[in-house]
């Protein structure tokens, strides 16, 4: 085997490097660098090349601060430079055609005459930050169990996602298709199969992939999705992204146009970017997505949650769920002498009308209200929208497979609790990545992470997760429970389902 696997792409060839059985491709472009006149353009190919490129290192990441203030959840590196539309690829097959069988240990479980099934990951980060270039997307355990691996960059915040004239709009939405598109011309030469593609995501990522479902162009680019803790901009109308426009320039001064930001440089962008998403005086510090894909009437045609409930959306395989305290934390530490009144504004601000408050705070009665408050964030940003899809499917009779993520965390920060991100680790079999223990604690069981790694596998590799999970249907409405002894459980948030049925919709 080579110590550096070469693999010849539609543009060039690019040279990676082996970790064990994986061969690891990274920094590799799928268009130009969004400088200069290509900053708030759609993204275009780039220039074609003779020499192998140097795909050994991780490339440039949209990322320049992490998000928030401490260190985040998921180790996520900012790696300065311009080149940020980049994919990563984990093979155990690079070049087939010189090596037609994967690696000895890759179980494939599969014909690999026409390729192995092809996972392409897109990071979260409210759409503001994140990393492809995290520990915690690599892809050995996938290669392990004959799926290839690809991460992508794409453009964030101000420069991916505001409303700007002079701009197209959700040009990281074009970007993720053109990552897609790359992905369709490209992974055969890795050993994949571009007509086995899942696209999946986390948090803004699971949210991506929703959009991604709701995207007509799209639609012939992948065959399955998994949104996992998927969060969306709500409202997602025309008028709420021109509205977002608006107070940026009212906040910043500044025209929102393509050629008044053209060569601001990265840190007054971050400035920019702070100014607009910072919550305004006197109001609950509560999680925003200001900055993210919104319904501009012809890439993203329609609301995300309103395309699955109409049928628009594509019927392609889904698994989706979200973790039981994803943002509980987050209220119990920032707002923990909160009074019940703050729970019961934030309740109707999310819809629920007065029975609807009443029956939920019923619900969670001896409870403090930012235990409260944490839970209603979480419901309705992320449990409650992962059911309110599932029931839509369901009725649609669509292939749909719906999970909550219990098991609790030991570690000293989130201890107890199944909070934002902690699943990751185990579904991508990496609970040895860098990070990963400062989540999980010393005791995360490698059963778990063995039965929800191998729910993915076999989900991208035969549209089913397997006979243990069965399907969402209105009749039974199965969920899986992932926790030390995973089970299938029949309606486990049957209470909250009819309390978030009674929310009203939000305003355009």
């Amino acid at each position: 085997m080579s110590n550096q696997p070469l693999v010849t792409t539609t543009l060039g060839p690019v040279r990676g490097s082996w970790q064990g059985r994986s061969a690891r491709f990274l920094g590799i472009p799928y268009a130009k660098p969004p400088v200069g006149d290509l900053r708030f353009a759609a993204p275009e190919a780039p220039e074609a090349w003779t020499e192998p490129l140097d795909a050994t290192a991780y490339g440039p990441t949209a990322q320049r601060r992490s998000f928030g203030d401490g260190p985040t959840i998921i180790p996520e590196p900012s790696i300065p430079g311009d080149g940020v539309l980049s994919v990563n690829v984990f093979t155990p097959n690079p070049n087939p055609s010189a090596n037609p069988s994967p690696s000895p240990d890759t179980d494939t479980n599969a014909d690999t005459d026409a390729g192995l099934p092809v996972l392409v990951w897109i990071h979260g980060g409210g759409f503001v930050a994140g990393s492809a270039a995290s520990p915690w997307y690599e892809g050995s355990a996938f290669n392990r169990d004959g799926v290839v691996l690809v991460s992508l960059g794409y453009r964030l915040g101000i420069e991916g996602f505001l409303h700007l004239e002079g701009a197209p709009d959700n040009r990281g939405v074009l970007d993720w298709i053109a990552a897609l598109r790359w992905v369709r011309d490209n992974i055969a030469a890795f050993g994949g199969d571009p007509a086995k593609v899942t696209i999946a995501g986390q948090s803004a990522g699971g949210g991506a992939v929703q959009t991604l479902m709701v995207t007509p162009s799209a639609h012939d680019l992948f065959r399955a999705a998994i949104s996992v803790s998927g969060a969306v901009m709500e409202p997602q109308s025309r008028a709420a992204g021109l509205a977002v426009s608006e107070l940026f320039t009212a906040r910043t001064g500044l025209p929102a146009t393509a050629a008044a930001l053209r060569d601001v440089s990265h840190d007054e962008m971050q400035r920019l970017q702070d100014l607009v998403t910072a919550p305004e005086e006197g109001s609950a510090a509560l999680p925003g997505l200001l900055l993210a894909p919104f319904t501009d009437g012809e890439l993203v045609p329609e609301d995300v949650h309103a395309a699955f409930r109409d049928g628009s959306a594509t019927p392609v395989p889904l698994m989706l769920g979200a973790t039981h305290h994803e943002f509980n934390a987050a209220a119990e530490f920032g707002m923990p002498d909160a009074p019940i009144e703050a729970a019961m504004g934030i309740l109707g601000s999310v819809g629920l009308p007065p029975e609807g408050i009443e029956a939920y705070l019923a619900l969670h009665e001896g409870a403090t209200p930012a235990q409260v408050i944490g839970q209603a964030l979480t419901d309705t940003l992320f449990r409650g929208a992962a059911v309110s899809i599932a029931e839509a499917r369901a009725g649609q009779d669509r292939p749909t497979w719906l999970y909550t993520f219990e098991w609790l965390s030991s570690a000293p920060m989130f201890g107890g609790k199944a909070f934002h991100c902690l699943d990751l680790p185990f579904a991508f079999d990496l609970l040895a990545a860098d990070g990963a223990e400062n989540a999980t604690g010393p005791d995360a069981p490698q059963k778990l992470a063995d039965a929800m790694h191998g729910a993915w596998v076999a989900f991208i590799r035969d549209l089913d997760p397997g006979a243990q999970w069965p399907r969402y249907t209105h009749e039974h409405r199965d969920t899986m429970v992932w926790d030390t002894t995973p089970r299938v459980v029949r309606d486990p948030q049957g209470a909250e389902r009819e309390i978030w049925n009674t929310r009203r919709a939000p305003a355009a």
